[in-house]
């Protein structure tokens, strides 16, 4: 009997290394049909699940509640295991450098509690070559067994886009390698069991690895390529997205949008593949490129709310300032990258000290990494500026009525910057507003 059926079986548990946005959804999904160990380093994290809560609000408290993952932080409890799923972030450094860190630990604790006849798979971002020649290393040293021999090796880079109902674990295209054929469709059936969209089988570790890092890296250009355009039509006094929605009725048109672009994955993945480049003797030019212009947004949207006030004769120092939204995404608490945090830290440079606000965002996480103090919406008054800059269903609701209510009385022109279009344009084209958007 094989591996994969004795997992199917109930003989055999599958653990799941890493229980944040990308690893609890996978673990709760193979619980439906196999037994899981769901293990993470962070015994606040492990508690909270536990206790049938779900701090990264990916599937909700009560599918956590009725989950059958046997969540630890007790890294024995991965030798109760034979298939192994590691995901865990892969961020980059203040350089801009991968860090490893993170998945060469996990290798680590993982190498320590492998036994005979297990395969691991690697779901972290990494550029080609890494789960082979960093990660594997770790494994047979830590473990005192041999890959190819004592256990096996696979990839399938995660697709999971958090916040994201649609594109769930389950109807996304799983991408799955192996380091021989006969791991391939052990990995491939393994995860066949969850993904209802299917899976595809790249002809190698490298070759799914590299799918991954440019997946991200297309989007980060396409939508740098979104945001030179914005500047350049700001300057002709032209609005993109009008131009945008024009030019998107030609049937190939690629419909992105401009935007600041942070998070774990578009704004780190492109790193990953220019250092591997690097490394080999060629430097990135177009890649390279479109995260400069992407980097540069936050910069460049709080110049053009600092015009703005002095177009509209507010002293630009000490100014009042709300900001509204701080995650990387929309209906998402993830504010690891996020790029408003660069609006804020340029502003300050200004001499202003914004107010954030943001309901649907982890608080707690953004005081520990930005030493930020979110406020409450009703909090927002007398304000001489305002930045919608995240379009959380929250902030969708609110009516002119409400956002006039924001302004302090005195102002003649209310400055608005609405940086993901989510208004109606038409309604604050009045008198009584300088109304912006990217």
């Amino acid at each position: 009997m094989d591996l994969y059926e004795k997992i199917v079986k109930g003989e055999e548990k599958l653990s799941l290394v890493g229980l944040g946005y990308v690893g609890m959804p996978i673990a709760v999904a193979f619980a439906r049909k196999i037994k899981v160990v769901g293990f993470d380093l962070n015994e606040e994290k492990i508690k909270l699940y536990k206790s049938g809560i779900d701090p990264t609000r990916e599937v909700g408290d009560d599918v956590i509640r009725e989950t059958a993952v046997e969540f630890t932080a007790d890294p024995s409890r991965l030798k109760e295991a034979k298939f192994h799923i590691v995901a865990v972030p892969t961020p980059v450094k203040s350089d801009h450098t991968p860090d490893l860190s993170p998945v060469e630990g996990a290798s680590r604790i993982l190498g320590q509690n492998l036994t005979k006849g297990s395969v691991v798979v690697f779901e972290s971002t990494v550029y080609p070559g890494v789960t082979e020649e960093i990660c594997v290393p770790i494994l047979e040293k830590e473990s005192g067994l041999r890959c190819g021999i004592d256990f096996k090796i696979g990839y399938s880079p995660e697709r999971i886009n958090p916040g994201d109902k649609v594109h769930r674990l389950e109807t996304i295209t799983k991408i799955v390698s192996g380091m021989d054929e006969e791991t391939l469709d052990t990995v491939a059936k393994v995860y066949e069991l969850v993904v209802d969209a299917g899976v595809y089988r790249a002809e190698s570790i490298k070759v799914a690895e590299a799918a991954k890092v440019i997946e991200n890296s297309q989007r980060d250009i396409n939508i740098a390529f979104m945001n030179e355009l914005s500047i350049i039509f700001h300057k002709m006094d032209i609005d993109t997205k009008s131009v945008l929605e024009a030019a998107g009725t030609k049937w190939n048109f690629l419909k992105f949008m401009p935007g600041l672009v942070g998070g774990h994955c578009i704004g780190v993945d492109p790193y990953y593949l220019t250092y591997k480049s690097d490394e080999l003797g060629y430097h990135s030019r177009i890649i390279l490129a479109g995260r400069r212009i992407n980097d540069e947004m936050g910069k460049y949207v709080a110049e053009c709310l600092v015009k703005n006030l002095i177009k509209t004769d507010v002293p630009v120092k000490k100014a009042k300032v709300a900001i509204l939204g701080f995650t990387f995404k929309e209906n998402c608490p993830d504010t690891r990258n996020t790029k408003v945090i660069d609006i804020y830290n340029e502003l300050g440079e200004y001499g202003i000290s914004p107010l954030v606000v943001d309901p649907s965002a982890d608080a707690a996480e953004a005081e520990h990494l930005y030493g930020i103090t979110f406020g409450r919406l009703e909090d927002v008054k007398d304000m001489d500026a305002v930045v919608i800059a995240v379009s959380h269903n929250e902030f969708l609701k609110l009516k002119k009525d409400d956002i006039s209510g924001f302004y302090h009385p005195k102002h003649k022109k209310k400055v608005l910057m609405d940086l993901k279009g989510m208004l109606d344009r038409k309604t604050y084209l009045t008198d009584d507003y300088l109304y912006w958007r990217l």
